[in-house]
């Protein structure tokens, strides 16, 4: 018997580091090919010129339009599109793709990893954004959450939380769960690959390279987010007090999570507690000591490691931020809305020794 068809995908936004491990991934995925990638600002380029570790996967692949994705919708019944757009660009984006798709008859299932469809209101978005939702119409159709922490999703479609929502979610959400606090304090470090790939001054090499520094503190834009998903998790609405930092390397994300416990724990009754919360989730893995960021790097798994002192109990938790916070993460989604076993084409191992 014929294995089945692979599923045709769609990324958008294609020239931005997310779409970059989109592309990694779908090359080796067993159930999904390359449909298109679509660049506003490359349309015609070579995707080896954007990305040239990616030139054995992708010799002749050439960035594309959204119109010319538009056209070939009606090869295929069934479409997956991946959005690493930029916010306010990705609603328009999605929504032209999924009005084309419902006058074709065609089946797509999109996983947007961009900040559109992860507030539910639309001024709940327009109040962290800064301006109106493009697609507020299509909020309905879209649940976002951190993989590991729904089980089922009734939307046809998901968004994945930010890179710093996703670290600091993992670590968080099982303490809110458990009604050890009410306010949270996290101080995290991202590369400066979190920052995109327009370079700007805080992410020009001579002034990231040897240096750290904070940025946006207690005013970023995951922190609204991260209260929202931890209601939506556990029921439970929780300050947070958040202070985001600029990290001297490529990739990664390394999370402090502090709280004042209202009970008295030990380290093992919370590494405990956060194991049982994550067993069976293939991806999360609790350690017996703090995680390291190259433990994780380049690949779809987070680490987590508590410590505590009295009421005071510290989490380490650390994931990539293109990957579990980003492109892995929405694959996981992905995998999960087409039907197959959710770490399909996410399992590799880290490459040991990155610089």
């Amino acid at each position: 018997m014929n294995a089945a068809a692979p599923i045709p995908t769609i990324v958008l936004g294609g020239s931005g580091y997310v779409a970059g491990e989109f592309l990694r991934l779908l090359a080796a995925h067993p159930h999904l090919a390359l449909g298109g990638v679509v660049s506003t600002s490359q349309p015609g380029e070579a995707v080896a010129n954007a990305f040239p570790h990616l030139k054995p996967a992708y010799p002749a692949t050439r960035f594309v339009s959204l119109d010319a994705v538009v056209e070939r919708l009606g090869t295929a019944p069934r479409w997956l599109v991946l959005s690493a757009a930029p916010h306010g660009a990705s609603a328009r984006l999605v929504d032209r793709l999924l009005t084309a798709g419902e006058a074709a008859g065609v089946e797509l299932v999109v996983v947007d990893a961009s900040a559109d469809f992860r507030f539910a209101d639309p001024a709940a978005y327009a109040a962290v954004y800064g301006h109106a939702h493009e697609a507020p119409a299509r909020l309905e159709e879209f649940t976002c959450a951190v993989p590991e922490h729904l089980e089922r999703i009734e939307t046809p479609h998901a968004a994945h939380p930010g890179c710093f929502a996703t670290t600091m979610l993992l670590g968080l959400v099982p303490l809110a769960a458990l009604g050890l606090a009410d306010e949270f304090y996290v101080s995290a470090v991202t590369g400066s690959t979190g920052a995109g790939r327009t370079p700007r001054d805080t992410t020009h090499h001579p002034l990231r390279h040897s240096n750290l520094f904070a940025y946006q503190a207690l005013k970023h834009r995951h922190a609204p987010e991260v209260r929202a998903l931890t209601l939506a998790a556990t029921g439970r609405d929780v300050a947070l007090k958040f202070v985001p930092h600029s990290g001297p390397y490529s990739r990664g994300i390394h999370a402090t999570i502090f709280l004042e416990a209202k009970e008295r724990l030990t380290a093992a009754q919370v590494n405990d507690a956060l194991r049982e919360y994550y067993r069976g989730a293939t991806f999360v893995r609790v350690e017996d000591e703090p995680p390291k960021l190259k433990d994780i790097a380049a690949t779809n798994y987070a680490a987590l490691h508590a410590a505590v002192d009295g009421d005071t109990i510290v989490v380490c938790s650390v994931s990539d931020n293109l990957l579990k916070g980003a492109a892995g993460g929405s694959l996981q989604w992905a995998n999960r809305l087409l039907g197959f076993p959710e770490s399909t084409g996410l399992t590799a191992p880290a490459a040991g020794w990155l610089g």
